[in-house]
């Protein structure tokens, strides 16, 4: 953890020192050494792009405590022993600067406990900051302050980690485990009890907790097993020690096939076994009636599925709680179990109950809240459920639920969420970091910000916010995953010509993903009926509405956050400027339907290798042809958005945003700027010189070694040689000057051959009916 807590600094650009014991051989710094990279080989990868490594310096706790005197924040990450801990603050603390802030990574220790290692003239600045692993991805930090810790510094803080590393903020009491972690244990607990109590398989049970109920994939005994089933029980331990009068007490324990596995070493994904193993290609899962393992299946019932498929809560738990098939019974079970646990618990392990379902959400990937899953699902009704199954003992606590229960029909409100421990609502954060955030994230009941539209069609919306800039218009897409239909493509254009006539400027913003590509439906639709002259002219409509953003007469600046992939990279490409959220994947994935970009990406990167040889005294334009033929033939995405500026989607001046909820925020300044700064579109380049057929030729020598060592298909061979052609200007002399219509008009014509082809169309169709890429 402490590592990758070091390498999203990095990310942020806050530069890190990173210490660890010393080596009792070698380099004394070769454990740190060994840990930074170790960063480089995780997946998914803690670093937003590679050279992020280079801003962490290696130390040792025996050498070069003195470098802690130049740190601001001082953040402690090692094992969670009390003993360990102590001994550490003591060895640091005559290093430590008055104003730094000191912090513990704990996940569960108490921080007033912690505090008295320290000197007492240092404890106003500690306080634990509690990440979630991993750091980059995991968007919960649980801030929980001491008797001493300073309120100042907890909202400078809390604001830094919100804006400058984009994290969801939790201030939790000092209770065992915080917040996410008690729910979340608890959580995992009554899922193993049920399991035992059911008879189902782990198999079984991770396919009803997924998805389906809206946890993440991996579940419940593949997130035990990714954690570490050893880390499982030390959490669990942990609230065993602690909560010697909690009602739930006596389920505060590895059941006893959790320890035999750690016993024997099986601890998880670490150790290549646990739960689950992979056997060659297969998945086998733990079967505690053999004992031994078998082939994973973990099938749902098609009863209970078509209960879970209920939109209506209300209608669903009611079933769940009806039906006598094992599954639902469980599933009914688990709900219950949690919902008693959360209401029992709510005054002593959180301010309210917002932060109970945000602390579930960001913390454990939860799609809603314990709260907000019940109050979705008819809160009085759900309360009435829970108190008869109290009754007739089929609860795993007998603890009668509080009082406040039955007084309210709800925990969530637009005047804020209930507090059980202030018997009132309390709205959320007034810090000013949180003005930033245009539409935050909400809970169930919270009332969203709406705009005001200008104009819209079935595809996009035109609309803005006067309260914060009413002359930068706002357009968004609407359509299913911001597919590029025709009613997109159509709409662009019409928005833009508005947006000319009345506004400063336009942010393209949506939640994410910015857009997945071209509608392939309507594409598949086209080549069923043959209409290859209609699919010509839909290519040049995307071609225009790409060129519309770029020569619009005010600035369109991309918010993009999500996947940006195809024609939604093409779009942004074609912007003034972009501002990204970190977590963006961005791409031309169009070779894995057997095509080319062709909205104006081909025509793109012909023009920024033209201008890079020119500035380079006129150099080879194929230098800068080649690293992009690579990236679009093998139809690499980046891995963050920092990463898209080193493949060529965005530009060097672009911002990189850790916090997607300030993407807005940001975007609409950036739009204003360019406004007040006198945009105006740059004029369309001509004599734009081209690598011609010895640059097609230089990308063929690569494909037909790739084809040669059965890397490629004869059809990957063709569609990249179109790629190439298209980057290259096509097939006239190199050095050709070419305008940038001719560009377009190559791209848009290969694009249109390729369609033709039977293998592209099976391509889409494949991706269509699966979802995945078909090589053939």
């Amino acid at each position: 953890m402490g590592a990758q807590i070091a390498a999203h600094l990095a990310n942020a650009e806050v530069p890190v020192v990173l210490f660890d014991l010393p080596a009792k051989e070698g380099d004394p710094n070769g454990i740190v050494k060994k840990a930074i990279d170790g960063l480089k080989k995780l997946e998914p990868s803690p670093l937003a792009t590679k050279d992020r490594v280079a801003y962490i310096d290696a130390a040792n706790y025996e050498q070069h405590l003195e470098q802690l005197q130049g740190c601001d924040l001082i953040i402690e990450a090692i094992a969670e022993k009390m003993e360990w801990k102590d001994d550490l603050y003591r060895k640091i603390s005559p290093f430590i600067a008055p104003d730094a802030i000191i912090a513990s990574n704990t996940s569960g220790l108490s921080i007033n406990r912690l505090a008295e290692g320290l000197p007492a003239a240092l404890r106003p600045n500690f306080c634990g900051i509690h990440f979630f692993n991993p750091p980059r991805y995991m968007q919960l930090v649980e801030l929980i302050a001491t008797r001493d810790t300073k309120s100042e510094l907890l909202d400078n803080l809390e604001s830094w980690l919100v804006s400058r590393l984009g994290k969801g903020i939790v201030r939790a009491l000092d209770t065992p485990n915080f917040v996410a972690n008690r729910v979340g244990v608890f959580s995992i607990l009554a899922v193993m009890h049920h399991t035992q109590q059911f008879a189902l398989g782990f198999d079984e049970v991770d396919a009803l907790t997924g998805p389906l109920i809206g946890r993440p994939k991996s579940a419940t005994y593949r997130t035990a097993d990714v954690v570490g089933l050893d880390t499982m029980a030390h959490v669990i331990k942990t609230m065993q020690d602690t909560l010697p009068n909690d009602p739930w007490h006596k389920y505060y324990a590895a059941p006893a096939w959790l320890a035999a596995l750690i016993a024997k070493g099986a601890l998880g994904q670490k150790t290549k076994g646990g739960i689950f193993r992979k056997d060659g290609k297969a998945i086998k899962v733990l079967d505690l009636a053999a004992p031994d393992y078998r082939d994973a299946a973990g099938e749902v019932n098609a009863e209970v599925l078509a209960i879970l498929k209920n939109k209506n809560p209300a209608e669903k738990f009611a079933q769940l709680r009806a039906s006598s098939h094992p599954q639902a019974q469980f599933l009914w079970a688990i709900f219950r179990d949690i919902f008693h646990y959360v209401a029992v618990h709510l005054e002593g392990i959180a301010h309210n109950a917002r932060d109970v379902d945000f602390a579930m959400r960001w913390g454990f990937g939860w799609s809603q809240g314990p709260f907000e899953t019940w109050q979705a699902a008819g809160w009085k009704a759900i309360a009435e459920a829970v108190r008869d199954d109290i009754a007739a003992g089929k609860a795993m606590s007998d603890a009668p639920l509080p009082a406040w229960v039955f007084a309210r029909n709800g925990v969530h409100s637009a005047d804020g969420s209930y507090s059980a421990s202030a018997n009132a609502l309390q709205a959320r954060s007034t810090l000013p970091v949180y003005q930033r955030q245009l539409f935050p994230e909400r809970v169930l009941g919270e009332k969203a910000v709406q705009g005001e539209t200008i104009w819209e069609n079935a595809g996009v919306r035109l609309w803005k916010l006067p309260q914060v800039d009413g002359e930068i218009g706002i357009l968004s897409f609407t359509t299913k995953m911001h597919a590029l239909g025709r009613d997109v493509i159509v709409g662009v254009q019409e928005a833009i010509a508005r947006a000319e006539k009345g506004l400063k400027g336009v942010v393209v913003w949506h939640e994410a993903p910015f857009a997945v590509g071209a509608n392939l439906k309507e594409v598949a639709e086209g080549l069923a009926a043959g209409k290859f002259d209609l699919l010509d002219e839909y290519v040049g409509e995307f071609q225009k509405a790409s060129m519309t953003f770029k020569y619009a007469k005010v600035p369109v600046v991309a918010a993009v956050q999500g996947m940006a992939l195809g024609g939604g990279c093409e779009f942004l490409m074609h912007a003034a400027k972009r501002v990204i959220a970190l977590e963006s994947y961005i791409g031309l994935v169009e070779a894995g339907v057997g095509l080319i970009p062709a909205g104006g990406g081909c025509k793109e990167f012909a023009i920024r290798a033209a201008q890079n040889a020119a500035k380079t005294g006129g150099g080879d334009v194929f230098e800068f042809i080649q690293p992009v033929f690579m990236t679009i033939a093998m139809a690499n995405v980046s891995k963050s958005g920092a990463q898209a500026k080193e493949l060529g989607f965005a530009q060097e001046t672009d911002k990189i945003v850790l916090n997607a909820n300030e993407l807005l925020y940001v975007a609409i300044r950036e739009a204003r700027a360019l406004a007040e700064a006198g945009y105006y579109p740059k004029l369309s380049p001509r004599g734009i010189k081209v690598a011609g057929r010895t640059g097609i030729a230089n990308c063929e020598m690569m494909l037909a070694n790739m084809k040669e060592g059965g890397m490629i298909s004869a059809h990957d061979y063709q569609v990249a040689k179109a790629a190439a052609t298209a980057l290259c200007g096509g097939d006239v002399e190199t050095g050709s000057l070419v305008d940038e219509q001719w560009l377009l008009t190559v791209e848009r014509k290969l694009f249109v051959e390729l369609l033709k082809t039977e293998k592209t169309q099976q391509r889409i169709q494949h991706m269509l009916e699966t979802g995945k890429p078909l090589r053939n």
